[in-house]
């Protein structure tokens, strides 16, 4: 193993004549090239992958994040990531060194091409695992420790224009993609929220979802959005609880308007995640109106709340967020707005 000040040594001869932005860059690339060397090229053929090992210890790190209240979900992501990033590396994980996770990070964005939001994610679970091993004293040195963060370039994600909008709008070819669409603007549900409305959930404009955490929040149809799913329901036949089943796999397309031919609405299955993603796909490419997708009506909402005047506190909690700081990551709001703001509030 190369020392790791020898390693940031050699990262620094070249710093002179590099960009700041390159210098993560190159650093990735040496501990690449140099993962397997000392002096002269490492031997690692004594080295043996003990997977069983790995996977009893992660299980009873899985059952202690499911009793501290994950959910499935977060459970299922937790030991997909783990198991994947541990099995990579090849060494039971009382053997996994800081330059081992370092060459991991490195391969994957250099060689792999994985994105660095992938990656941070990836150590960042296994980072969780390790602190766990750490505080239950299974190992006394959390290699993670020595492991830098994964710095990842956080583009500025857009809103819809009102333009984007109306286009969306009118490219709606059936009542039920004017439905879908106007839910998506009046409740900023997420897609898996969305998916699992139930029509009797639904009472004088406002309906109760589960969002992240497993955590109830109560969401609220607009008049516009109310007359849609009316006149959407209305040519429904069927007798699915969901506000938006799922299509059965019997032959016959049934066209964009399946929904209306009872034999071919699921009699009880909500529609799935993807489905409403490639809906809404579908409906951009219609329209001209590029990255189409669910989340997007999320920011786009409360984004245009913002502007017209909702303190953001408001639209924090109509999200289902508990950090505010959160909230302020979907906002699109433009340098033109914030000088317009900075200059009606702050004397």
């Amino acid at each position: 193993m190369v020392d790791s000040d020898f390693l940031n040594s050699l990262v620094m001869t070249v710093y002179p004549y590099v960009k700041g932005d390159e210098l993560q860059q190159i650093k990735m690339q040496f501990d690449i090239l140099l993962h397997d060397y000392d002096v002269k090229k490492m031997s690692t053929e004594l080295t043996v992958y003990k997977g069983g090992m790995n996977d009893e210890m992660l299980l009873r790190f899985l059952r202690a994040k499911a009793a501290k209240g994950c959910t499935k979900r977060t459970v299922e992501f937790y030991q997909k990531t783990i198991s994947k990033t541990l099995e990579k590396i090849g060494k039971p994980y009382n053997e996994v060194t800081p330059d081992d996770v370092r060459y991991y990070i490195a391969y994957r964005v250099s060689r792999e091409g994985v994105t660095k939001t992938t990656v941070g994610n990836e150590i960042r679970n296994l980072s969780s695992f390790y602190t766990w091993l750490s505080t239950e004293e299974i190992l006394l040195k959390n290699p993670m420790n020595k492991v830098d963060r994964v710095k990842q370039v956080r583009k500025k994600k857009k809103a819809f224009t009102q333009m984007d909008v109306e286009k969306i709008r009118a490219g709606c070819k059936t009542k039920r993609e004017q439905a879908i669409i106007e839910v998506l603007l009046s409740t900023w549900c997420r897609v898996t929220e969305l998916v699992n409305i139930k029509i009797a959930d639904i009472k004088d404009g406002k309906c109760t979802v589960l969002g992240k955490g497993d955590k109830y929040r109560e969401v609220f149809i607009n008049a516009r959005a109310q007359i849609a799913i009316k006149v959407y329901l209305a040519e429904r036949k069927d007798k699915n609880p969901y506000l938006f089943p799922k299509k059965t796999e019997r032959t016959g397309t049934g066209g964009l308007a399946w929904y209306t031919k009872p034999g071919l609405v699921d009699p009880c299955e909500p529609m799935d995640k993807g489905s409403v993603e490639s809906l809404v796909r579908d409906i951009g490419k219609r329209v001209g109106v590029d990255n189409v997708h669910p989340h997007r009506f999320r920011r786009t909402g409360a984004t245009m709340a913002l502007r017209v005047g909702m303190p953001i506190l408001q639209v924090s909690k109509l999200m289902g967020h508990e950090n505010i700081n959160t909230t302020q990551i979907y906002l699109d709001i433009s340098s033109e707005e914030l000088e317009a703001s900075h200059a009606k509030y702050v004397v």
